[in-house]
């Protein structure tokens, strides 16, 4: 669309929280799956920040996250201000970070500033459709006073995600929501890809003003919270208040789910979360037999393998559909289908194998 870039002033909102248990063993507590480089060379944050980066400047960029990862993420990204890595006390819920991320942007950009919120942790195969996604988003958002959510529009029937009902078109490619809903059967999940719901990505974008607004009105879990500190100095004190007193409570629920002022975008711009050993075949680089390798590996008569070898050399030989992770002086070998379901593994493992044992 021509005009002014909806973007400008724009602020983005890295959610860099979590340990990442599905990525054991090379995921730790302070070196999590945000932290790793699962995609291509280079940590999943830093695909995140280079990919926000023409839309946003460092000193626009706010990186939420765990009091521990705070020093790593600042080695990793030293073009942001110390200030804008923001150590959440505790984990309470993406309803709570997002409140807190609105209140600084608020307070260091004013209300009618545009928040790009997303997560560090997915994978992008079109980052130039992403950023014209997140454009529209911005403008949706400004023209409709509204909380925008960008829907991805579903390749396969996948279980594992949530999912988006698309309702009334208010103007080209423009949805009103009818409903969220969570992660499905794959029975459901094929029958709602039929019938045009998108999956529920975590981007969402609004101006800073308006998220404040809903959130007061719509999530008693975080609200009473944030209006206690609403004149405290943005200091230690005051977050560690704030995270203190909230409910966790995600945002879809907390306060998408309840809002009237919701709006939906389809995009198509090649998303994953990324959340399984398994899911690296889908956004990394295959090779002619379909396996998805990772350091020094040599593979014969093998086939749609995900193979990461940090350290050792793995070789595979005459096998198909496996998952084979080496690094940390630990070797894992499951299946695609299986690696879903590594807490099962977790929990059963001695404590001097679990991580952070």
């Amino acid at each position: 669309m021509s005009g002014a870039d909806p973007t400008a002033g724009a602020w983005a909102v890295v959610l860099a929280g979590g340990v990442g248990s599905r990525f054991w063993p090379l995921s730790t507590p302070t070196r999590p799956k945000q932290l790793l480089p699962l995609v291509d060379g280079e940590p999943l944050l830093a695909n995140t920040l280079a990919r926000l980066a023409p839309l946003v400047p460092a000193a626009r960029t706010l990186v939420l996250t765990n009091a521990s990862l705070v020093a790593p993420i600042r080695a990793l990204a030293p073009e942001l201000p110390a200030e804008n890595v923001i150590a959440e006390p505790a984990p309470a819920g993406t309803a709570a970070a997002l409140a807190w991320a609105a209140r600084t942007v608020a307070r260091r950009g004013g209300d009618d500033a545009v928040m790009l919120c997303v997560h560090a942790d997915w994978a992008i195969g079109d980052p130039d459709g992403f950023r014209a996604a997140l454009r529209d988003a911005a403008r949706a958002a400004a023209a409709h006073r509204s909380l925008v959510t960008v829907g991805i529009v579903p390749t396969r029937d996948d279980p594992g995600f949530g999912y988006i009902q698309p309702d009334a078109e208010i103007e080209p490619g423009v949805h009103r929501v009818a409903r969220f809903v969570e992660k499905p059967t794959r029975e459901r999940a094929a029958r709602m890809r039929a019938e045009g719901y998108l999956w529920n990505s975590g981007i969402f974008v609004w101006r800073a003003g308006d998220f404040l607004e809903e959130l007061d009105a719509r999530c008693p879990e975080v609200a009473p919270a944030l209006r206690a500190v609403s004149d405290a100095a943005d200091d230690a004190s005051a977050i560690g208040t704030f995270f203190a007193d909230v409910t966790p409570v995600a945002v879809d629920v907390g306060v998408m789910e309840r809002s009237p002022r919701v709006l939906v975008l389809p995009g198509d711009f090649g998303w994953d979360d990324v959340g399984t050993w398994g899911a690296l075949g889908r956004v990394r680089a295959l090779d002619g037999a379909e396996n998805a390798t990772s350091g020094a590996v040599h593979l014969l008569d093998a086939h749609r393998n995900v193979v990461h070898a940090d350290g050792n050399a793995v070789v595979l030989y005459g096998v198909d559909d496996l998952v084979v992770v080496v690094g940390r002086g630990l070797t894992l070998v499951t299946t695609v289908d299986r690696s879903s379901d590594l807490k099962t593994l977790l929990d059963s493992l001695p404590r001097e194998l679990k991580p952070g044992g």
